[in-house]
């Protein structure tokens, strides 16, 4: 017995996060986690490749799904190399708990409103609330990077292994695929 119906909102935010989540899972085999100044641009655009692929597909329509794709690579690309970072990859070198939460908001913040900017450029116009794309991508990375860096700082001095910061970025990439999904569902239409 489903949860819910086929063609559901709920139905659609489990497979956006499953396919987020996978895409995330798929990039660390390909791409190694590290501080700020490690990951490059080729890094983010692999990463950020990893993870539009799977979204891509629950987008249905094969041009969305490339211009997806493509948007994507071009944000996580930039964010990268004006120094932001590759945000859903980077742990925060800092272990004073207030400024890894503070920096985590702002870097959240301002990476999400770029990566949510190039996918913006993916819409299909004239969708008249495509604009919110942005704003949601910002608003889900403020939020999701200080809960999943707190998570990982928090299991790193728990277990004393680098894993439990990495437990926390797939807390994050979590949290930002719910937050989005909510909204991607909506593409879809």
């Amino acid at each position: 017995m489903s949860l819910a119906p086929e063609n559901t909102r709920f139905n659609f935010i489990v497979l956006w996060t499953l396919a987020t989540l996978s895409g995330f899972l798929l990039s660390l085999l390909l791409i190694e986690i590290g501080d700020k100044p490690y990951i490059g641009v080729v890094q983010a655009a692999i990463g950020g490749i990893a993870i539009a692929i799977p979204q891509g597909f629950l987008l249905q329509e094969p041009i969305f799904c490339i211009r997806w794709v493509l948007s994507s690579l071009l944000g996580w690309s930039v964010i990268t190399a004006i120094g932001i970072g590759a945000i859903g990859w980077i742990v925060p070198s800092t272990q004073v708990f207030p400024v890894r939460l503070l920096s985590g908001a702002i870097s959240g913040a301002i990476g999400g409103f770029g990566v949510g900017l190039a996918q913006w450029l993916a819409i299909p116009q004239p969708v008249s609330w495509g604009w919110q794309w942005m704003l949601v991508s910002s608003f889900s990375w403020a939020v999701a990077i200080p809960v999943g860096s707190t998570m990982g700082i928090i299991l790193r001095h728990i277990t004393n292994l680098f894993l439990g910061e990495v437990i926390g970025l797939a807390i994050t990439w979590t949290l930002v695929a719910i937050f989005t999904g909510i909204h991607a569902h909506k593409l879809r239409s």
